[in-house]
């Protein structure tokens, strides 16, 4: 893979703040795929996110004010540098994050698209004109909010970042990014060489990887005016309580639990492709993965039948090396999680139609049947290739399955009759619906949240971008002050 984008030079053993600057400490890139080391990220201490946080509420103002033309060609000018050095940052994702290449590929054409979009949003209008007394004018505004925190997960590394980090830019906010450092690369140091290289005022955007101490620093820090999370429900009860706790805007993009719902007039072999895609893609490392297939009873044992057929030949492997259809685990630990879930599944009473086992940090594509509620995998997140499978009898019953779960964010519903389906999906207390369409869907123009446990409610992508990373002010202008009575 050729390095004349970010080679090792520019960012190994640093990080983005103020410049590239030498980190005191660093950890090891590894790719999950191969084992290979590909360098040393430097890892930002409490003190470097508070020094970054300083510099970013300093350099705010000045890009607040610049013009909205020229906020808009920098983000045009870093749509571009994505497109131009996209060969280079698929390979960053296929080696550092463990994606297949088209999953690769379409993450980046996804970013590409989220900066294009936030590069319409400063010419677009930011407030209204309000009604009002005569001689007076009464406007409600937004403002950038100054400073934004962004802490973003591993598993889509770069759009994840990068869908907060744009459109938060565009409105004038200066932006301190905390990656994830098992993907610090694709998640971070590029983001940060496409806005250098873009132009991006050098105190605008500070991009620090770092442990525990850095994120709650910056969850502390008066500076911040806001933190946009997105990750595991637990780690982002933390940061909610944490950032509240410093009355922080916040905004939580957590986990999910998420059902695919086949009824019984469905075509198999669609329902079948889109419950493998929802559950096997990125290896399950998703959000919005399908976490449970609940099938209508009588067409359950040939679906199982089909998925487990399926799932046995999808090939597994280091997509850096190999056309495969699911790569590694992002780690040891993610692989022991997956692994206890479908053991304790199966002592609980599922059965493995495909699958189960784990080669290193590759997991075989499997499919559980019979799950039933209270399971293990019918419980918890799994975040691994695992297909649990649960029937149901009625459609009242599929409701009952699907919203049995403190998780809220997606649901698929597979069904020849869009009516039935949409009287099912209107009862499913989630952020994303899709009727006759499985559950991992982002197409940057929508809103994106959850409810629940799957997020505090809070939005993110499209129009919900001005209600994210702006405040309202109220505005009255009159000619000259009344003369009150006191």
């Amino acid at each position: 893979m050729s390095a004349g984008f970010l080679p090792p030079s520019v960012w190994n053993e640093r990080f983005y703040s103020s410049g590239w600057r030498k980190a005191a400490t660093d950890a090891e890139v590894i790719a999950p795929g191969s084992g290979e080391l590909l360098g040393h990220t430097g890892m930002a201490s409490g003190s470097d996110v508070s020094y970054a946080a300083m510099q970013a509420q300093a350099g705010q103002k000045a890009w607040e004010a610049t013009g909205y033309d020229a906020r808009a060609e920098t983000l045009r000018k870093a749509a571009h540098l994505t497109e131009q050095h996209r060969d280079e940052i698929v390979g960053w994702l296929i080696r550092e994050s463990g994606s297949v290449r088209a999953k690769a590929e379409f993450e980046v054409a996804v970013t590409i698209k989220c900066l294009y979009e936030a590069s319409a949003m400063p010419s677009q209008p930011s407030g209204h004109v309000l009604p009002s007394e005569a001689g007076r004018i009464s406007l409600a505004r937004r403002r950038p909010i100054g400073v934004i925190g962004v802490i973003s997960p591993f598993n889509f590394p770069l759009y994840l970042a990068m869908r907060a980090v744009a459109p938060a830019l565009a409105v004038g906010n200066a932006v301190v990014l905390k990656p994830d450092p098992r993907t610090a690369v694709c998640g971070g140091f590029v983001i940060a060489r496409i806005f250098e290289l873009a132009g991006l005022p050098i105190d605008v955007l500070h991009v620090l990887p770092g442990g525990r101490d850095a994120g709650e620093t910056l969850c502390r820090d008066g500076r911040v005016g806001m933190i946009q999370f997105t990750g595991s429900t637990n780690a982002g009860r933390a940061v909610g309580e944490l950032a509240g706790r410093h009355l922080k805007k916040v905004s939580l993009e957590l986990g999910g639990k998420n059902s695919l719902i086949v009824l019984d007039d469905a075509d198999l072999d669609l329902a079948v492709v889109n419950a493998a895609w929802s559950v096997f893609l990125h290896q399950g490392q998703i959000c919005m993965s399908a976490g449970r297939i609940l099938v209508q009873a009588g067409i359950a044992k040939e679906f199982v039948e089909r998925l487990a057929a399926k799932a046995r030949v999808l090939p597994v492997g280091d997509p850096a090396s190999q056309d495969v259809a699911l790569g590694p685990l992002i780690n040891q630990h993610q692989v022991d999680n997956v692994s206890r879930i479908v053991a304790a599944s199966i002592a609980e009473g599922a059965t493995v139609a495909a699958g189960g086992k784990a080669n290193g940090l590759f997991f075989e594509p499997t499919v559980l049947a019979d799950v039933q509620p209270g399971m293990t995998a019918f419980n918890e997140e799994i975040f691994g290739p695992v297909a649990s499978v649960c029937t149901f009898d009625t459609d009242e019953d599929a409701v009952a399955l699907a919203n049995d779960t403190e998780f809220g964010l997606s649901a698929g519903i597979i069904s020849r009759s869009v009516g039935r389906a949409m009287r099912i999906g209107e009862q499913l207390r989630v952020g994303l619906l899709h009727i006759n369409d499985q559950t991992v869907n982002d197409e940057v123009v929508n809103p994106f949240g959850g409810v629940g446990a799957s997020g505090n409610g809070s939005s993110i992508g499209g129009p919900a971008n001005w209600d994210e990373f702006t405040q309202w002010q109220w505005l009255t202008v009159k000619g000259a002050p009344p003369s009150y009575p006191f």
